[in-house]
Order: C-alpha cells, then sequence, then structure tokens
C-alpha cells in the first residue's frame, strides 16, 4: 500500500470529501485545504509528494497557487483539475508544469492512475502525458474530446520553449489557431505573430516576402522593404503549408533555421533573425523527402517537436460544441437571438464525413443560419 503524501486543494466540499477518502483508502496520508492561501501553507509545512490543485479556488487564482509552488518546490508533481474546461487553461497550466490536467467530471479509478503516474514522474519513473466549455478568447480552439485535450497540454508544453514546431493536419483542421495558441501563450506573446502561406505567393515572389529586398534588388524594387522574418523580430513567424515551398528557398529557410541570420534580396549584409519559426503543412514530408521534393535537412530541422491536428471526423464528440460556438458566433454578427438546431440536423452533423473539417462545418453552419428562417435549423437546411 503506498504511503505518499497527496495534498488536495479544492473549494467543493463535496468534491473534496469524495477525493480524500477515496485516495484515503488508496493508502495514501491525504491533507486538503479549500483555499489557494492555506493550500500554500500546507504545502510548505508538510511537503507532500503529490498537489491535486482546481484552477477555480476563493483568495487565489488556481494557476498562480501552480507558479508558486514550482516556484519553491520545481519537482514537486501537480495535477490540476477542473469544471472550467477551455483551451486556455489546458495550456497554461502545462505551461506553467503541471504534470498534467484533468478536466471535471471524472472517474475516480481515473483520478487514481492519474496520481499514481505523477508520483511515478516525481521517482524518475514515468513520462509525462502526450501532450477543453466556455471561450475564452476569440481565437481558442474548441475541444473535449481526449484527443484533442491531449493536444492541448502538448501546446502547454511546446508554448513554455523555444523549440521549432512542425503542425501536421488536413486542410481546414486549425493549425494557424495552433501556431496563434502557441505564441499567445509563449514568452514572445509580447512581439508580432506572422503568417505566411507558402502555396499563395508565387515562387518568384516569396524570397521577397520572406527576406525583404534592398532598393534596385529587381525590376520594380523602387524601394527597400523588409521581408516577413525582419517584420516578426521578437515574435513568432508562421511559415504554412511548408510543404508548397520551392526547392531553392527551402535551403535559404534551413540557413536561417541553423544560423539564426539571412540577407535582404540584392543585400550583402547580414541581418539576425530574432524570431521563432513554427511551421505547417497538409502534406506527408516524410513522403515528399522520399520523392525529392523537400530537403531533408529541412525536415529534420523543422520537426524538432511535431504536433498532428486531428481531422474533425476522429472528434466526432466536438461537432455539437463547435456548432453551438459557431451558431452564437454568427448570431452575435447578426444582431439576432442564436439558432438551434434540430436533432435530426445534429444527428446528419455527426455522422458526416468532413473532408473540409472545422472550416467546412463553419460554413455549413453559417450558410444554414442564413437561410433558415424559423429558430430551428432543421435537417434540410444543413
Amino acid at each position: 500500500m503506498p504511503e505518499e503524501k497527496v495534498l488536495i486543494i479544492e473549494d467543493d466540499q463535496s468534491m473534496r470529501w469524495v477525493l480524500e477518502k477515496s485516495l484515503t483508502k488508496e493508502g495514501y496520508l491525504v491533507e486538503t485545504a479549500s483555499g489557494g492561501i492555506d493550500g500554500l501553507s500546507i504545502a510548505r509545512r508538510h511537503n507532500p509528494d503529490l498537489v491535486i490543485l482546481d484552477i477555480l479556488i476563493p483568495d487565489m487564482d488556481g494557476l498562480t497557487v501552480l507558479k508558486r509552488i514550482k516556484e519553491s518546490k520545481p519537482s514537486l508533481p501537480v495535477l490540476i483539475i477542473t469544471a472550467q474546461n477551455i483551451m486556455s487553461n489546458a495550456i497554461e497550466a502545462m505551461r506553467h508544469g503541471a504534470f498534467d490536467y484533468l478536466p471535471k467530471p471524472f472517474d475516480i479509478p481515473v483520478l487514481l492512475e492519474y496520481v499514481a503516474r505523477g508520483l511515478a514522474l516525481a521517482k524518475g519513473e514515468g513520462t509525462p502525458a502526450g501532450a477543453v466549455q466556455p471561450l475564452a478568447e476569440k481565437e481558442d480552439m474548441i475541444g473535449r474530446s481526449s484527443i484533442m485535450e491531449d493536444l492541448f497540454k502538448a501546446m502547454g508544453r511546446v508554448a513554455a520553449t523555444e523549440a521549432t514546431v512542425l503542425i501536421l493536419g488536413e486542410s481546414g483542421s486549425g493549425k494557424e489557431l495552433v501556431a496563434r495558441a502557441i505564441h499567445r501563450f509563449s514568452g514572445r506573446s509580447g512581439g508580432p505573430f506572422i503568417a505566411v502561406n507558402a502555396s499563395a505567393i508565387p515562387g518568384e515572389l516569396l524570397e521577397s516576402v520572406l527576406f525583404g529586398h534592398e532598393k534596385g534588388a529587381f525590376t520594380g524594387a523602387t524601394e527597400t522593404r523588409k521581408g516577413k522574418f525582419e517584420l516578426a523580430k521578437g515574435g513568432t513567424l508562421f511559415l504554412d503549408e511548408i510543404g508548397d515551398m520551392p526547392m531553392n528557398l527551402q535551403a535559404k529557410i534551413l540557413r536561417v533555421l541553423e544560423n539564426r541570420e539571412f540577407e535582404r534580396v540584392g543585400g550583402h549584409r547580414s541581418i539576425t533573425a530574432n524570431v521563432r519559426t513554427i511551421s505547417a503543412t497538409h502534406r506527408d514530408l516524410r513522403e515528399a523527402v522520399s520523392k525529392g521534393e523537400f530537403r531533408e535537412d529541412l525536415y529534420y530541422r523543422l520537426n524538432v517537436v511535431s504536433l498532428h491536428v486531428p481531422p474533425l471526423r476522429e472528434r466526432r464528440e466536438d461537432i455539437p460544441v463547435l456548432s453551438e460556438h459557431f451558431l452564437r458566433v454568427f448570431a452575435e454578427e447578426s444582431g439576432h437571438p442564436p439558432k438551434r438546431l434540430s436533432k435530426d440536423a445534429r444527428a446528419l452533423l455527426i455522422g458526416y464525413q468532413w473532408p473540409g473539417n472545422v472550416r467546412e462545418l463553419m460554413n455549413t453552419i453559417r450558410r444554414a443560419s442564413v437561410l433558415t428562417q424559423g429558430q430551428e435549423i432543421g435537417r434540410a437546411h444543413v
């Protein structure tokens, strides 16, 4: 039987009681606190082996409690639990050092598995998890499915670093939203976020767009212009659809990533690239490398950390949540009350394959909202 000490910081009395009884039954030595100040005091006095921490607690925000615990006890595993299951909470929790994030409601056996894994991590015997619904920010991603929760956790861990990130996923799945969230929760959040779609710009112009050009560098270059690498100084440059980038430019991107410097088109002065690069593609880059369509050295340089955004058909439980969100957004735009989906319409949406992913769902809901005269959107409208 285990004898490790577990501290529970939870303001809900009934939840605190259930957790205490369940953990005590398993042989853990349990301390409880109903607020952040009391919890921090107990953590200092009793040196727990693991902390279970709710985000919404009185007298102090749970994420502030997490940061203070990690400042004084960096190796102490902290499990975040919350009913406010949104992307920003998951990312912030993982960014500030929580070993995992468990949304309510949860089954006690699941909690016990998390506790055991957290204690194993503290002993060096385990590995972190891979790596959530009011919408906190306009650009937040929405997802309650386990596959999205894992993605949010991974985004939080990545945001805390300067690692180069490669985001993989089908068109319309939300790759740019992932990049924007990583930037927003990173140490570069005060700098610009600049996105460039490599497939939307002709190859002969892309080099100038990325690196800038000097006056007279080519016909029509009547003045010196900064490129995106310069404009993103101190922030993040998002290279979308990098798999479609011409081979000659791939070599120059590799040089920037390796040497952190570049030259404007027609220039000879090296400019430091103080920028974090996040790339994305819908292509299988390993297959592109094997076909000679993508540089192998650039692939490995981009793929320091890879994140996969799942297609919508692999997270069907998120379709009703996304649909309701889009209905609220479109209602707010039009100044009318939000419309509702009929049971048949909802079932049709859940059963569809969504080759265009979230973008297609958004457009479908928008069209149905416009064409439906009443307040209920039926199957025929979608």
